[in-house]
């Protein structure tokens, strides 16, 4: 396990809008890191990032194929480089499947795992360039199949999946790929579910905490850091 520097890198994190996003971006900041905040929330985008240092903002939805594409002209525009993906993007979904509408099960596989294939293949020359890394964040369900959450859950596990491949078939060109299976933190996510109502969750980790342990993986160059490693 080797360390990885992030002081002087330029760090893409998507869902940087979100409560963990804004997080991890803040915790990267503290690194040293230049951070390129992508999220679909422009107002809310604007507001993680204002505080940090020659942070710039994309506004964009994972669900669109083309983000990619306008990331690397982003970045080729404006830093000329990327070190790092960090993907804390992502929806939930509950309740059994037949209850479960065809629309909702679509859009869990391409904001989990669809969308953030389109855009790795567009990306990940930029990072074989530097040797970078990319870190996503499957969850805790992608090894716990968990009743009530069998779409959510294969979406998560299908994420979890590509990155142990991609883990594998990157190890050449240089690049890392951290897979992460954050336990039930407390982001407001289960309130946005996209249908059902959540089951009775246990009190859920602080997106702080989370945010760090995250960042400490891709430093220390962990492959996969499972739930029980973040407290």
């Amino acid at each position: 396990m080797s360390h990885r520097s992030l002081s002087g890198s330029q760090v893409a994190v998507l869902g940087a809008s979100g409560v963990l996003g804004s997080q991890i971006c803040q915790v990267l900041a503290s690194r040293g890191a230049t951070v390129v905040g992508v999220g679909r929330d422009e107002e809310r985008l604007a507001a993680a990032t204002r505080d940090l240092p020659s942070s710039s903002v994309l506004v964009g939805d994972l669900t669109d194929a083309g983000l990619g594409d306008r990331l690397v002209e982003h970045v080729r525009s404006g830093p000329g480089r990327l070190d790092g993906l960090v993907n804390a993007a992502g929806v939930v979904a509950f309740g059994p499947l037949v209850d479960t509408p065809d629309e909702v099960v679509e859009e869990l596989f391409l904001t989990n795992v669809v969308g953030p294939l389109w855009l790795l293949r567009r990306v990940l020359p930029l990072l074989v360039e530097t040797d970078g890394f990319v870190a996503q964040i499957s969850g805790v369900v992608a090894d716990r199949p968990t009743a009530g959450m069998a779409a959510y859950g294969a979406s998560k596990a299908a994420l979890a999946a590509a990155d142990r491949a991609l883990g594998t078939e990157l190890r050449r060109s240089g690049v890392s790929v951290v897979d992460l299976r954050v336990p039930h933190t407390e982001t407001g996510l289960v309130g946005r579910a996209l249908s059902g109502t959540a089951p009775r969750l246990p009190q859920g980790l602080e997106p702080a905490v989370v945010a760090e342990r995250v960042v400490e993986a891709v430093e220390r160059g962990e492959a996969v850091v499972e739930a029980s490693a973040f407290g």
